[in-house]
């Protein structure tokens, strides 16, 4: 099992800067790639961005590329994701997810937070 809880959420105006974290406890964090996925009123979850166990490789969805940052500190069981030009269409609630494997699927993860919320305003 992995507990995953998410922080650093708010309301922030359009072209403001936020940084999520995601503490894990449980199980060891180097197993599992880690994942963000955010979910705005009326729509599907939808994928945001991926890092592999050791940091090497990542994944953005277009919409947050060049915008979005996400790292990890497996010393503190920590993945971040830095959001920086942020715009109101980026307002949801915000996931972090943990993988077997790293995929952009929802589907494939196995243990989610409870989420955080981020309202960006015009």
């Amino acid at each position: 099992q992995v507990q995953l809880v998410e922080s650093g959420g708010g309301l922030v105006q359009a072209g403001g800067s936020l940084r999520l974290s995601c503490t894990a406890s449980g199980r060891s964090f180097t197993s599992y790639a880690m994942g963000w996925f955010r979910q705005a009123p009326g729509k599907e979850r939808e994928f945001v961005a991926t890092i592999s166990w050791s940091g090497g490789t990542i994944y953005y969805a277009d919409s947050v590329k060049d915008r979005f940052t996400i790292s990890r500190d497996n010393a503190k069981n920590t993945v971040y994701l830095q959001m920086n030009s942020l715009k109101p269409e980026d307002t949801a609630v915000y996931y972090c997810a943990a993988s077997a494997s790293q995929t952009g699927w929802a589907k494939d993860y196995d243990y989610w937070g409870q989420g955080t919320q981020v309202t960006v305003s015009s």
